[in-house]
């Protein structure tokens, strides 16, 4: 809107590094866990509805512009049915597709034909080589600012195929397809809470 009557949104402040730096070394675990959980609510309640795409992509690349280290430092330790807890995850499944995406495309062909609910739901495009599952993450995580339980689902149902796929490959027992089966379940399970507004 271009008149002077129209509502003014403000933008969310999105924190980087120095929101944490007097929380770092030996603060409070409390403290920085309360800081961590501030900043994924700012990240997640706070952007979303807005219609703003530099916030977007801001969101999109946090990982990359503030440093994984950064986020791991508070959001690692955070349960899976939490919001930094979501977002931890997110974010290091984004970081392995970004770093390996021939591997992940190779083992989320390998999965498609025993998944092929959780393929639809991801949505990633036919074939899916390592630039359309770089491509798909990131579609996955702009939902951030917009529906969280779709991004959350989507996301679980990616992970569940690439769990299939590596199954198919290494076996159901092998420690990598059962962490890849669990982060799934998990995001899942937050995907379910999101929806009935239990995510916090």
């Amino acid at each position: 809107m271009a008149d002077s009557d129209a509502p003014r949104h403000h933008r969310p402040r999105v924190p980087g590094a120095s929101f944490f730096e007097d929380l770092t070394g030996g603060a409070d675990p409390a403290a920085v866990r309360e800081a961590g959980d501030l900043a994924a609510t700012l990240l997640v309640r706070g952007a979303q509805g807005a219609d703003d795409h530099d916030l977007v992509e801001r969101v999109l690349h946090l990982a990359d512009t503030e440093g994984l280290e950064t986020l791991a430092e508070v959001w690692s330790g955070a349960p899976a049915d939490t919001l930094a807890g979501c977002l931890w995850r997110l974010y290091v499944l984004r970081a392995w597709v970004h770093r390996s995406p021939v591997e992940v495309a190779a083992e989320y062909d390998a999965g498609l034909a025993g998944a092929q609910v959780a393929r639809v739901v991801a949505g990633v495009a036919d074939p899916p080589g390592p630039d359309e599952v770089k491509s798909m993450i990131d579609d996955v995580l702009r939902g951030i600012v917009g529906d969280f339980a779709i991004t959350l689902l989507r996301a679980a149902a990616f992970a569940r195929v690439v769990a299939t796929g590596r199954a198919a490959q290494t076996g159901t027992n092998h420690e990598s397809t059962v962490r890849m089966l669990t982060l799934s379940e998990q995001l899942e399970a937050a995907g379910h809470l999101e929806l009935r507004e239990s995510l916090a």
